[in-house]
């Protein structure tokens, strides 16, 4: 006899309290497996696969995609029996218990196939759904009608085996214009399916529009109306308004930079320095054998020198205990500007880490915010965070602290500019960098020592090797 278990949606931690549906990865009526991914969330950190702890048959899905859910709602029903339906890959009636993101079996989950041909109502009529769900479990699934891949009869609603592919903006690309990525062969590691492969086969497809960037809004963003026509004319009316909703990442970011506004009594300096000497040693590093090093890693290396020699500005503030709580390890955050927005992925222990290792991080961090599959554990535990907005090509900025961090150095662009060097004018790479920090933890002469210091470092890299 069946058993009907309601999943509801679990707390994904790091204080997140609710997330909004992305794209639903089963169907009412599906055969699920124990820890199969069901649904793909969108938290206002990052974007992330949820899966069930039961096994056995949808019965009902609550919410449509784009709708926001509050921790602890329903997402779906399952029915479950005490014996695993006949082809289902041995599901059960017990669950795993692992309703946390992240968690699961070690047993790749079993195959997904439909027990109904035609879909039933939508979540709202769960009734229905419980109404049928002992039958389907108990030996109807093997004379339903079969479902259909590729407009082919066939008895699974999925490939042999899971799809090359990790990025759900890939997944939602082929999706929109009708693209199989089972018959791709993917370019990256371990033949995983890129963006790059799937722009490709829409190009020889002849849809090539359809697949540049410019052609795919931004999901969830409501897009501008059309101008209208004014009558007798050629001349085109704006629209009065256009509102965009700040959810999910984009209002995350507003909470948290208008909390720095209100709690921190920020102030800012900054100083020019010359690069080139930097940049020299760079390019020297890489002729060499072995990785290239990134400039945004010998930067962060440069922080965490400068972090060691004044620990004030790697603290935070206790407001309730008015205390300044200092750490003995730096938890590096950098800015890194996605599709999704604006994240600040932490490099854990940067000052642990050697150029190279910084490099491999830095590499690994913004491929995930890229394709939207950063953790919250990724986004979040930042004691200092490193902002290089001179990739957009702006020379200064006076940075916003990264609640609940003590201070963000901004980099602006390293451009030619004359510069007095040796006692005559020259031509040097000079960069200008800033210091926002919270007046709580230390005064000016902390803060301007810092900063010199790392504009030493940045002039004079031979600096750093007195902390090597």
């Amino acid at each position: 006899m069946a058993q009907v278990l309601e999943f509801k949606l679990p707390d994904l931690g790091e204080g997140l309290t609710e997330a909004e549906i992305v794209r639903w990865l089963v169907e009412v009526g599906d055969v699920v497996a124990i820890d199969q991914p069901v649904v793909e969330v969108e938290t206002a950190k990052a974007m992330v696969e949820v899966p069930c702890p039961y096994g056995g048959v949808v019965t009902a899905r609550f919410g449509e995609e784009g709708t926001e859910l509050p921790v602890g709602a329903p997402l779906i029903t399952v029915a479950v029996g005490e014996k695993p339906a006949a082809g289902t890959g041995g599901t059960g009636s017990e669950g795993s218990g692992n309703v946390l993101v992240g968690y699961g079996t070690s047993e790749a989950p079993a195959r997904r196939r439909r027990v109904r041909q035609e879909r039933p109502g939508s979540g709202a009529s769960a009734a229905a759904g419980r109404a049928g769900a002992a039958g389907a479990v108990s030996g109807r699934a093997d004379a339903a009608a079969p479902a259909t891949v590729n407009g082919q009869a066939g008895g699974l609603a999925t490939e042999d085996g899971p799809v090359p592919v990790i990025s759900p903006l890939v997944r939602r690309l082929a999706r929109q214009n009708g693209l199989d990525l089972r018959e791709l062969t993917g370019s990256g590691p371990d033949g995983l399916i890129l963006r790059a492969d799937v722009e490709y086969a829409l190009r020889a497809a002849g849809r090539g529009a359809a697949a540049a960037p410019a052609a795919e809004p931004h999901p969830r963003v409501p897009q501008a109306p059309s101008p209208a026509l004014v009558p007798g004319s050629s001349v085109t009316t704006a629209p009065a308004e256009i509102r965009t909703p700040l959810k999910g990442i984009r209002g995350a970011v507003a909470d948290k930079l208008a909390r720095s506004r209100r709690e921190i009594p920020d102030a800012t300096c900054w100083v020019d320095a010359d690069a080139t000497e930097l940049m020299r040693a760079r390019a020297a590093m890489n002729a060499a054998s072995g990785p290239k090093i990134s400039l945004l890693a010998l930067l962060a290396r440069i922080c965490t020198a400068a972090l060691a020699r004044f620990p004030e500005l790697n603290s935070t503030v206790d407001a309730e205990a008015r205390e300044v709580v200092r750490f003995g390890h730096v938890h590096l955050g950098f800015a890194a500007q996605t599709d999704r927005g604006l994240v600040v992925p932490v490099v854990r222990d940067a000052h642990a880490r050697d150029a190279e290792s910084l490099t491999a991080e830095f590499a690994r961090l913004t491929e995930a915010g890229r394709t939207g599959t950063l953790t919250p554990g990724e986004l979040t535990g930042g004691t200092f965070t490193l902002n290089n907005y001179g990739v957009f090509g702006v020379d200064g900025s006076t940075p916003i602290i990264n609640h609940p961090e003590a201070a963000m150095l901004g980099v602006g662009r390293i451009v030619p500019k004359p510069w007095v060097h040796d006692g005559e004018l020259a031509v040097r790479q000079v960069v200008q960098l800033s210091l926002t920090f919270d007046h709580r933890v230390c005064d000016g002469g902390v803060a301007g020592g810092f900063l010199r210091y790392v504009a030493d470092c940045v002039e004079q890299p031979a600096v750093l090797l007195r902390t090597l």
